[in-house]
C-alpha cells in the first residue's frame, strides 16, 4: 500500500462506517464462541490474557502506580508488576479489575461500533497492544504481542473497509465471550481470586462468582449494542 493509501486508512478512524446486519453480527458471535472452544482456546486464550493483564496495568496507571513490567508465559499465564500508592485498597482494585478486563474492553469496542466508529476499534486495539509492548518483560509474550500487533496492523492499514468492520465486530464479540470462558476455567483457583481472598478474608469462590456475573452482564449489554 502506498503512503497515501495508509493515510486514507488512518483517516477512517474519524469517519463513520455502516453497521453490519443483525444476522451477520449474530454469525460473528457464533464464530467468537467457536474461538473459545477447547481446541481453539489453546491459541486464542493468549489474546484474552493480554486484555486481562492490560486491565491490571490500566487500572494501576489510573491509580498512580508505576508499571514495572508485564509478562506472558507459553501456557497463557500472565503477570503485571506495579508499585505505587494506595496500600491494600489500591492492590484490591488492581487485582479485581483483571478478570473483568476483557469484558470492559469488549464493551468499549461495542460502544465504538454502536457509535459508527467501527474502524477505530482496530486502531484502539493497536494502541493498547503498543502500550503493552512498551512495558513487556522478556517472556513468551514478546512473540504473541508482536504477532497480534502485526496481524491487527495489516488489517487496519491494508484490508478493505468491509474486512475491517467485520474484524472489529469479531474483536468485540470475542472479548465479551472469552471473558466468561477464562473465568469459568480458572474460577476460584485463579491466582487473583486467592490474592483477593488474602486481602479481604472473603473466600476465593466469591470473587470468581462476582467476576462471572459481571462478565455475563457485560455480554448481555454488549449484545444490545452489537445487534
Amino acid at each position: 500500500m502506498s503512503a497515501s493509501g495508509l493515510a486514507a486508512a488512518v483517516a477512517r478512524i474519524g469517519q463513520l462506517q455502516s453497521h453490519l446486519p443483525t444476522a451477520v453480527s449474530l454469525l460473528l458471535a457464533l464464530v467468537a464462541a467457536a474461538a473459545v472452544s477447547p481446541g481453539a482456546w489453546l491459541v486464542t486464550r493468549h489474546i484474552t490474557v493480554m486484555a486481562h493483564e492490560g486491565a491490571h496495568a490500566t487500572v494501576g496507571s489510573a491509580l498512580g502506580h508505576k508499571i514495572n513490567g508485564i509478562e506472558f508465559a507459553l501456557n497463557a499465564d500472565g503477570a503485571t508488576h506495579t508499585t505505587g500508592p494506595g496500600g491494600k485498597m489500591g492492590a484490591f482494585t488492581i487485582l479485581f479489575a483483571g478478570y473483568l478486563g476483557p469484558s470492559a474492553f469488549g464493551i468499549g469496542a461495542a460502544e465504538l461500533i454502536k457509535a459508527g466508529r467501527i474502524v477505530a476499534v482496530l486502531w484502539a486495539g493497536l494502541a493498547a497492544l503498543a502500550a503493552i509492548m512498551l512495558v513487556m518483560r522478556r517472556s513468551f509474550g514478546v512473540i504473541t504481542v508482536i504477532l497480534a500487533i502485526l496481524t491487527l496492523f495489516s488489517i487496519a492499514g491494508f484490508a478493505t473497509v468491509s474486512v475491517q468492520v467485520t474484524t472489529a465486530y469479531l474483536i468485540a464479540w470475542f472479548l465479551l465471550v472469552s471473558s466468561i470462558r477464562i473465568i469459568t476455567i480458572r474460577g476460584k483457583d485463579a491466582d487473583d481470586a486467592g490474592k483477593l481472598s488474602g486481602l479481604t478474608k472473603i473466600p476465593a469462590g466469591f470473587w470468581s462468582r462476582v467476576w462471572l456475573l459481571g462478565s455475563i452482564a457485560a455480554l448481555v449489554f454488549g449484545a444490545t449494542l452489537l445487534l
